[in-house]
């Protein structure tokens, strides 16, 4: 198998085990609480994308990538839907949350998938090591995020009054 469909392979796999998780446990449990409650995990899950900075260590990656303005694009990204998704959070509670939420997700979702394009302009999947250590992120990490972007995108057009508290949920 050559490298570049190995690459594919899992990043494919990647997001279908990702997505059959997601429906078989994440939206069952989720879709049944309150929007803000719902998805206090999932900013919490992508307040963790400054991991996307580790693309500017060289030894993480090869210091050819680490120089490039794809790994500066890819870590800066990261960190602003990073601390997007953080200020979401501390919004749950406020007349921001939805305009704050809908910011994060379009821009972290924008991203990701930006990142996949300019990877594939530089042949990541043909250069076997230049992400080095970093190379689980876009095959583990990116499509765990990309299927929880679908899973806010979801719960910000649903309305929200269909959903009983996950409180009132436990005290029935």
């Amino acid at each position: 198998m050559t490298i570049p469909l190995i690459w594919g392979v899992t990043v494919a796999f990647g997001l279908l085990s990702w997505g059959v998780f997601a429906a078989q446990y994440i939206w069952p449990a989720i879709s049944k609480w309150q929007r803000a409650e719902a998805l206090r995990p999932i900013l919490m899950l992508h307040g963790f994308r400054y991991i996307g900075l580790a693309v500017l260590v060289p030894g993480v990656v090869s210091p050819e990538l680490s120089a490039t303005v794809f790994a500066r694009g890819l870590a800066y990204g990261d960190l602003a839907a990073a601390t997007l998704a953080l200020i979401g959070l501390a919004a749950l509670r406020t007349r921001w949350a939805g305009a704050l939420v809908w910011i994060f997700n379009i821009f972290g979702t924008a991203d990701l998938l930006n990142a996949f394009y300019q990877g594939s302009l530089l042949s990541l999947p043909e250069t076997p090591g230049s992400l080095g250590a970093a190379y689980f992120i876009p095959v583990f990490g990116v499509p765990l995020l990309l299927v929880t972007h679908v899973l806010v995108f979801r719960l910000l057009m649903r309305k929200d009054a269909a959903a009983p508290s996950r409180v009132a949920g436990r005290a029935a």
